[in-house]
């Protein structure tokens, strides 16, 4: 992930130069180029695929957008664009740019997020824990499929981990999942899943 130098920008500059660009998010009026490899995709896609799966299996009326942009808060330029969001459609009439733009500013709106870790496993460990827990996100992952992230949030040996954070209170509470272990998810309690599943080939 690198920083791209130039002027702060507005979340509404960002939504007109930067909107339809999935490569590109806003922290603090910065822009950042995301630089996504083909391994963080492939994590990614294969993570939406076996949620998918389980939201037809349950005939929850949520689903997972191909892009949409996250704006946490209204007073702060900031905007994420999550490796995975499951989205819940039947709030969606109460966002208020949904209709002409795929941005959810409420976080009613929003199941789970899920974020794969490459190079700025800080960014995923650190401040978007706080900023989604902030913002009331009830669960969110953090795929680490290359064991990236310090040792202070994965321990030691570094290894493949997924950790899902559980909204508490205000804070999220965190459980980790090495390869082999079964995952459990507090929104899907059914899911049959592991870190093995989801590891690029």
């Amino acid at each position: 992930m690198t920083y791209t130098p130039s002027q702060l920008l507005s979340f509404d500059e960002f939504l007109n130069q930067y909107g339809s660009n999935p490569r590109y998010e806003l922290a603090d009026g910065e822009l950042i180029d995301m630089e996504p490899t083909g391994p963080h995709e492939a994590v990614a896609g294969k993570v939406a695929s076996k949620l998918s799966i389980e939201l037809e299996r349950h005939n929850h009326p949520w689903f997972i957008p191909r892009t949409c942009i996250i704006r946490p808060f209204t007073d702060v330029a900031t905007a994420r664009r999550p490796d995975v969001v499951i989205l819940d459609e039947t709030s969606l009439a109460n966002e208020p740019l949904w209709q002409r733009e795929p941005v959810i500013t409420l976080a009613s709106s929003i199941k789970l997020i899920v974020e794969v870790v490459s190079t700025n496993w800080e960014t995923d460990y650190a401040r978007k824990v706080e900023e989604y827990a902030l913002f009331g996100i009830p669960e969110y992952w953090i795929v680490d499929y290359r064991g990236l992230g310090g040792v202070a949030f994965i321990g030691r040996p570094k290894q493949p981990t997924l950790t899902v954070c559980r909204l508490v209170n205000q804070d999220y509470i965190q459980q980790q999942y090495r390869l082999g272990q079964s995952i459990a998810s507090p929104l899907l309690p059914e899911l049959a899943l592991k870190l093995d599943n989801l590891l690029p080939r």
